[in-house]
């Protein structure tokens, strides 16, 4: 039994297709899971891993994964994996990135609990060059860049995060850390991936250098703090300012740990993309 929290979110969601493709057991949580302790605990009663897909500001990923930890462990479950889906944050100073902070802080606690932990990481959901981070321009054929074209960056589509995430919340010997890439690009491997799926050529945008970027995210702050939304405009930037920096970029991967999986590259995502009514 899989105890699920966040299945109602894309990658929850797609989490629990795939357990329920390995007709794996598993047990969504709902509100009414959270409604106290005792019903937490209750809920996860049973579990052999908690794997937590929560979405959401601090009151969310530190505080009531935490209540969800407690309630593991109270409830004897061995294994625990949380919401740590994202670039190596570990290797990056807290502060900066307001929402890898929080994961940091909860990774903290989870370390503290007498429970096996693994965190998958996954660099960026690759989903995210369909236009919802502007690393990829479409429309002008660009993609964005800035300091070094060459540094790579880690990239992932959900589907492959879920089904990783599937397996290994049924291994009993994982690491306290997994590390995962569909793809590894730099903005010229993307230019290179963009050209190929939509036949057309696509150039790099040098924007400038990191600290010009650093100091752009700093005014964003200022401008428009919205610190009641998950990603506001300046989050989106630090995020990009992280993976253009290399500082979280995996040394190594861990896609070989379950070969029957298949990984999707960047050049088959655009052109999956492409082939989708109104895009292109």
């Amino acid at each position: 039994m899989i105890i699920l929290a966040g299945a109602s979110g894309k990658l929850g969601g797609q989490i629990a297709a795939q357990l329920r493709a390995r007709g794996v057991p598993f047990r969504a949580l709902t509100r009414a899971d959270f409604a106290g302790d005792a019903a937490l605990r209750a809920a996860c009663a049973g579990g052999r891993c908690v794997v937590s897909a929560l979405s959401g500001l601090r009151p969310v990923i530190v505080d009531l994964q935490a209540r969800l930890l407690a309630a593991a462990v109270a409830a004897a479950v061995p294994r625990f994996i949380p919401s740590d889906f994202s670039i190596d944050f570990a290797a990056l100073p807290r502060g900066p990135n307001r929402n890898l902070t929080w994961r940091a802080e909860f990774r903290d606690r989870l370390d503290a609990a007498p429970i096996a932990a693994t965190s998958v990481l996954n660099g960026a959901f690759m989903e995210l060059l369909g236009g919802q981070a502007p690393f990829l321009l479409r429309r002008p054929k660009l993609v964005l860049c800035w300091g070094d074209p060459d540094q790579a960056m880690d990239w992932t589509t959900v589907h492959d995060v879920a089904a990783f995430t599937a397996e290994a919340a049924l291994d009993a010997a994982t690491p306290r850390v997994l590390r995962i890439a569909g793809d590894q690009l730099s903005a010229r491997g993307l230019c290179d991936a963009a050209s190929a799926a939509f036949g057309e050529r696509f150039r790099v945008l040098r924007a400038g250098p990191l600290a010009l970027f650093a100091g752009m995210i700093k005014v964003a702050k200022l401008v428009a703090p919205q610190p009641d939304q998950l990603y506001p405009p300046w989050q989106g930037m630090q995020y990009m300012h992280d993976m253009y920096a290399g500082r979280a970029k995996f040394a190594a991967v861990d896609n070989g740990r379950y070969p029957a999986l298949s990984w999707t590259t960047a050049r088959a995502f655009l052109t999956s993309m492409h082939a989708r009514p109104g895009v292109g």
